[in-house]
């Protein structure tokens, strides 16, 4: 395992970068890292850890091809699958977050190529997308959701629909955007006359442990949860817990501290000092803007200090999650799992676009609603 690992150390440039980023804010604000770990969201990192874990127990299983072979076969056209594959990431993220929807369909979208000629990275740029849009409708879709809805005191009804219409929008654009890109091209089959075999007890395996990881994440025993589905694995297949992307974790790892740092800057704490005096239209460019730089989840908490959880708020952080890849941790995670460099700068030619529309759109449908 130490020998993979250390391979993908050394080919991680988005890790690099993040380390050079912190080093050089490291020269602008009170070097003390022996605070650093407490800034780390370790119950991130511990899902983060047992979803990875579970996703790959399924891919190991052979059952993602299993099901990519039957999916390539029910739909005639690639527009057909795509939209399909869209539409199934954003109901995914309304109700099980944006992450763990991910963690479900790009895995299975990677099994699609095997079977016929699809264009995957495009898919999973879309997935992305789709799951920024569908997570936002919901109190339990996302992060900063989940927090805003706490500090609300709205019901889950009326929360939904608050964000109701931007979700309906975005979820419009999406896939009016998703109709054109890609084309009604049928699918060719690759390898229509092999049968895929697949594992039922590392499948069973699998859906007990995720049922085990979600009891122990709701009686906050997050950690033992991972411990005791990370010894299962090693007793039923070991190759699962070598295969997974562990170099992720150390990306969030240090994306939190990098914003740490950042948000001890004195010209940001000096700026933020002045929100609760914005306009409506500053707070919403203010809330998008700083959503790109330091994502979306860390924005919210930051504004929650100056501002109240407001529907404009809440627009605004989940609109911040398009754009630039630290928009939404969503985009990473999708992008990671892709595995392929070319998709990180081709995120860019749709996700920027969707910003730009997005933080027009909003606006306009909130002068409408409030």
């Amino acid at each position: 395992m130490s020998v993979p690992f250390i391979r993908s150390l050394m080919r991680d440039r988005f890790l690099h970068l993040l380390i050079i980023i912190g080093i050089l804010l490291s020269f602008f604000v009170p070097f003390k890292p022996a605070h650093w770990p407490a800034v780390i969201d370790w119950h991130t990192i511990i899902t983060l850890s047992g979803l990875m874990l579970l996703t790959k127990g399924v891919e190991q299983s052979g059952y993602f091809d299993v099901l990519g072979r039957k999916m390539a076969r029910r739909f005639a056209t690639e527009r057909q699958l795509a939209l399909f594959m869209v539409l199934a990431a954003a109901l995914l993220s309304t109700f099980l977050t944006n992450d763990v929807a991910l963690f479900i369909i790009v895995p299975l979208t990677l099994t699609l190529k095997k079977w016929c000629a699809l264009p995957i990275n495009r898919m999973i740029i879309f997935e992305a997308l789709a799951v920024n849009a569908g997570s936002l409708l919901t109190p339990i879709g996302n992060p900063q959701n989940i927090l805003l809805w706490g500090r609300s005191g709205l019901t889950f009804p009326a929360f939904t629909l608050q964000m109701l219409p931007l979700a309906l929008a975005m979820m419009a654009t999406l896939l009016v955007l998703c109709w054109f890109c890609f084309p009604a091209k049928k699918l060719a089959f690759q390898s229509s006359d092999r049968t895929p075999s697949w594992q039922p007890l590392l499948v069973w395996s699998c859906l007990a442990f995720y049922l085990i990881f979600l009891a122990a994440l709701e009686m906050q025993q997050a950690l033992w949860g991972l411990v005791i589905i990370a010894v299962g694995f090693l007793a039923l297949a070991r190759r699962v817990v070598f295969s997974v992307d562990w170099t992720l974790l150390l990306v969030f790892m240090a994306m939190f501290i990098d914003v740490y740092l950042l948000t001890e800057l004195p010209v940001l704490q000096q700026s933020l000092a002045g929100v609760n005096g914005l306009s409506q239209g500053q707070l919403w460019l203010t809330a998008i803007g700083l959503s790109q730089v330091i994502s979306n989840v860390p924005s919210t908490i930051l504004l929650l200090n100056y501002v109240p959880p407001s529907m404009l708020l809440a627009w605004a952080v989940n609109v911040g999650g398009f754009g630039l890849l630290p928009g939404s941790l969503a985009n990473l995670i999708a992008l990671r799992m892709a595995a392929d460099r070319r998709i990180w700068w081709r995120f860019h030619l749709y996700s920027i676009p969707m910003l730009l529309w997005a933080a027009a759109v909003g606006y306009g449908l909130l002068l409408l609603f409030r």
